[in-house]
């Protein structure tokens, strides 16, 4: 879940979501998903996904329902379909296409893939610090790092309907998040990771305040495994986000079936 900012960049942005057609409307208070809470909340949502909506994601009541719904995203680059498909057989929610000094054209044509292959499993496609080319090609939501885009510019451009996901590393900026308008935080990095080089690991004292302290859904990240899954569950998350998890695993399905059932084990009775 990372950042880049600067003036210039802003305002290509801007004018990069013009040059795309914009995104098909959107239903409002959709009536392709139950959106009373239980025990079958994510498996009705994704029904309605891959059937009664055509196959596409729609709706801010879909996408935040499924949002509250979820518990395994997963963060990576360009990735073979095969990849994506066994991750996505094995449980994981959410994807994060993080490209971040790739060209804007291979950056398009990579979400697009994605978005094909998310749709057809019922997962949630977001794009990493770009609102604009969220936006243009129908993706879920768009994720922010603490210095890029301010959160209500990227408002303006993926519109309501889509996620606005927000990384945070402090109690502080937990708090801020309550009123910066965005659907979902990341809280990390637990541990130390090479994916953020130079951010010092938060632990899980800061998993501990956001299940104390957050109004938004919340996702655990940095280095984050099977192996020390049971220390961030303690701590109070129920939602993770991994890369190396996934992305270095021999075999990604198992691997994701064995975190989502790791998560989903305290999930009767938690809030």
């Amino acid at each position: 879940m990372a950042s880049y900012a600067g003036t210039n960049r802003f305002r290509f942005r801007r004018s990069a979501a013009l040059r795309w057609p914009p995104s098909q409307p959107t239903q409002q208070g959709s009536r392709c998903v139950n959106r009373s809470a239980g025990v079958g909340q994510l498996r009705q949502a994704r029904a309605a996904a891959r059937g009664g909506c055509g196959g596409r994601l729609v709706g801010v009541s879909t996408r935040r329902a499924r949002l509250a719904a979820a518990h395994l995203y997963l963060v990576c680059d360009e990735r073979e379909e095969a990849f994506l498909e066994a991750a996505l057989r094995g449980g994981v929610d959410v994807v994060q296409l993080r490209m971040k000094d790739a060209a804007e054209p291979a950056i398009l044509a990579a979400a697009r893939r994605f978005r094909a292959v998310c749709a057809a499993h019922g997962a949630l496609l977001i794009v990493n610090d770009r609102p604009d080319l969220a936006a243009a090609v129908d993706a879920d939501g768009v994720h922010l790092g603490q210095d890029d885009m301010p959160v209500a510019a990227a408002r303006r451009l993926v519109g309501d309907e889509r996620l606005i996901g927000l990384s945070t590393h402090s109690p502080a900026q937990i708090d801020a998040a309550a009123t910066a308008g965005v659907d979902y935080i990341g809280v990390g990095p637990v541990n130390e990771t090479p994916t953020k080089p130079g951010r010092p690991a938060v632990g899980t004292e800061l998993v501990r305040y956001a299940a104390a302290h957050a109004t938004v859904p919340f996702f655990a990240i940095g280095g984050i495994s099977p192996a020390n899954l049971a220390e961030v569950r303690a701590a109070g998350a129920r939602r993770v986000a991994v890369v190396r998890a996934l992305t270095e695993a021999e075999d990604p399905e198992r691997t994701a079936r064995e975190l989502r059932a790791g998560l989903t084990e305290v999930e009767v009775g938690a809030a």
